[in-house]
């Protein structure tokens, strides 16, 4: 009997060993730091979300990690850039090519030495606000995009940082006086902007830009609704957007700031190509274009070839002799 209870105890001895023998693989292989289970970047991968708490009353802000995140960062530093590299340097590279084999519209019949009051002193403000806003906003945020890529190997890290610090607090800043701009002119010219047949037929003429035509238009032609429309939809959404990234997590949680960012950006760059397109136009691209917003009258012929509709309706309400409001003067005695 004792050597039966040895035999025993040493049986059940080896299953013991054997068995820690067989299952020390799989355990070693659960705990393996180096192990692909555990790598950082299969771990954010498999990873939906990782939230904790934080002390600020907003609970959103404790977001960590979450998968969207990987996506915006990929927009924001490849995407984005591509986007506006092409709207911007593309829209340059046509506008000169265009110069190139177009040249600057000019008046055909010459300047008759008379002016017509085209633009009031109010709305020449407005414009003029707007405009100059838009410029340090449309540098200031493209310094976000291409700043650190373009800028920053030209100058140095501590120019760049504090060229960046001033950037910001003028893109914050003048955010307001732009967005109040953009909503006046919504109001000024509505009544004036809203599309009607004389503009597709304004189009299919080519806008007396392609070739020598001057198709007829009322106060605003068919180009220049294009403008207004896209500074009163664009300046809209950028406001809106660059709004709720100023103020983080009082509209939405991160996924919503990171779209919101997007929706900001692409509109941003596409806005400043338009803008560039409307700056040359309005300067070297068209003969006394600049008049209207420079010193708000245009000369009797430009608005006869450019705009003949309103001409026709400010002569016929003032009447050939009424001096008080007749829009025609002359510009010189």
């Amino acid at each position: 009997m004792p050597s039966f209870g040895r035999f025993l105890r040493l049986a059940f001895g080896a299953s013991a060993l054997l068995l820690v023998i067989v299952a020390a693989p799989a355990g070693a292989q659960q705990i393996n730091p180096t192990a692909s289970s555990v790598k950082e970047q299969q771990l954010l991968q498999e990873l939906n979300r990782i939230q904790g708490r934080v002390s600020i009353p907003d609970q959103r802000s404790g977001v960590l990690e979450q998968p969207q995140g990987r996506e915006w960062r990929e927009f924001r530093n490849v995407t984005l850039r591509w986007i506006g590299g092409v709207a911007i340097v593309g829209m340059l590279a046509l506008l000169v090519v265009f110069y190139l084999t177009r040249g600057m519209v000019r008046l055909e019949s010459g300047r008759s030495g008379r002016t017509i009051v085209r633009f009031t002193l109010f709305e020449r403000f407005v414009h003029w606000m707007t405009a100059s806003c838009f410029i340090i906003l449309a540098i200031s945020g493209l310094n976000i995009t291409f700043g650190r890529p373009l800028l920053l190997p030209l100058i140095g890290f501590e120019a760049f940082s504090e060229w960046s610090q001033w950037a910001k607090y003028a893109h914050n800043y003048l955010s307001f006086p732009f967005t109040i701009g953009v909503i006046l002119i919504f109001l000024m010219w509505i009544a004036g902007n809203i599309p009607n047949k004389v503009d597709v037929a304004w189009i299919k003429r080519g806008g007396g830009i392609v070739g020598h035509d001057h198709p007829p238009a009322y106060r605003f032609n068919a180009g220049q609704k294009m403008i207004y429309w896209i500074v009163v939809i664009g300046g809209g959404l950028v406001a809106a957007t660059g709004y709720a990234l100023m103020f983080p997590f009082y509209m939405s949680g991160i996924e919503g700031m990171q779209m919101a960012q997007i929706i900001h950006s692409v509109v941003s760059v596409l806005f400043v190509a338009a803008m560039i397109a409307h700056v040359y136009i309005g300067t070297i691209g068209m003969e006394g274009a600049f008049e209207a917003m420079g010193t708000g009258e245009v000369d009797l012929n430009w608005a006869r070839e450019h705009h003949s509709l309103w001409l026709d309706e400010q002569s016929g309400r003032t009447g050939p002799n009424d001096q008080r409001t007749q829009p025609a003067t002359a510009a010189a005695e």
